[in-house]
């Protein structure tokens, strides 16, 4: 039986005027780094708002850990590090001293806080600056010590909102190397409108749009299952034949749903070619015909549409 450390169940949010979020269901693995990816007012901000216990839902409840927002607030925030888009951060106090501050505000127990600083600094990378005033320090080391205040308590989840938003290529990429080494040891939920992200960072996407979830999968599985809104497919296939192109691809054009053919003549007789047919998994079908031939197959692969193709597909299709 799978473990789910949070259980969003039927959660509703309005405001005046305004449906920010309608029923939304879904559940957070333990161990795993999960994504809400959806367009600025998709309703990202209000779901961490009401995991977080900053707002409350209009109807619905949500489940951490055992625990229910509606009626154990104070234990709910205990077991959740959160880091908000703009971290809350104080330019004047120097790194150690703010550590110090964010594990008073988490009622951490004095006994434990050598030990959690030490962690956080080591698996944050502050060493460097741990005396440092935060106004002095880089974009990327500012969100590395807003990480580490999250962490200072030793949450079971962590919830991240546009985590490396302003942040440069370089500190992207640092970024979401800690991320993942974090996802090792707890539950992460990022929010984040940047997919290649998602396909670097996360195991899983919930993908929501106009306060309904839409899609909830691995980005592997959703570039697979809603990458065409046709159910056409493209295979990438690699064959030696001594048959010149036009007699490969008039041959492959004769089985069926093969709608057109691409190909890349190489040495020694060696053919790259991508096949787009109309059914949604021909490769089957492109096998047993090769396998009446004389030609030697290599490789056969299907295509997947990258994220951002699911995305715009899920989140436009109803325009």
């Amino acid at each position: 039986m799978e473990e789910y450390l949070v259980q969003m169940k039927g959660i509703s949010k309005f405001f005046p005027g305004v449906v920010a979020l309608d029923k939304v269901d879904f559940e957070l693995r333990a161990g795993e780094v999960h994504a809400l990816l959806g367009e600025n007012g998709a309703g990202k901000s209000t779901t961490l708002r009401i995991l977080t216990c900053y707002f409350n839902p209009t109807s619905g409840d949500a489940i951490i850990d055992g625990k229910s927002i509606l009626d154990e607030e104070n234990n709910v925030k205990k077991i959740i590090g959160y880091l908000p888009e703009s971290a809350p951060l104080y330019n004047d106090m120097c790194v150690f001293d703010y550590l110090v501050y964010m594990a008073d505000i988490q009622e951490l127990e004095r006994s434990k806080l050598n030990e959690r600083l030490h962690y956080v600094v080591n698996v944050c990378g502050l060493k460097e600056v741990i005396s440092k005033p935060i106004g002095e320090l880089s974009k990327g080391y500012k969100q590395r010590v807003g990480l580490a205040g999250a962490i200072i308590h030793d949450p079971k989840i962590l919830i991240l909102d546009e985590p490396t938003n302003g942040l440069d290529p370089n500190q992207i990429v640092e970024i979401r190397e800690l991320i993942k080494e974090l996802g090792k040891e707890k539950t992460v939920l990022v929010s984040t409108h940047i997919l290649s992200e998602v396909e670097a960072t996360c195991s899983r996407a919930i993908i929501i749009n106009k306060g309904n979830i839409i899609a909830d999968d691995t980005p592997e599985n959703l570039s697979l299952n809603f990458g065409n809104n046709d159910k056409s497919s493209t295979i990438k296939i690699s064959i030696k034949t001594n048959d010149n192109i036009e007699s490969v691809k008039e041959k492959l054009l004769s089985v069926s749903d093969i709608y057109k053919v691409e190909i890349e003549d190489n040495f020694n007789n060696i053919k790259e070619l991508t096949i787009y047919s109309n059914s949604e998994e021909p490769r089957d079908e492109i096998y047993r015909f090769i396998k009446s031939t004389d030609w030697i197959i290599y490789e056969m692969t299907r295509v997947k549409e990258n994220l951002e193709t699911v995305f715009h597909t899920l989140t436009k299709g109803d325009e």
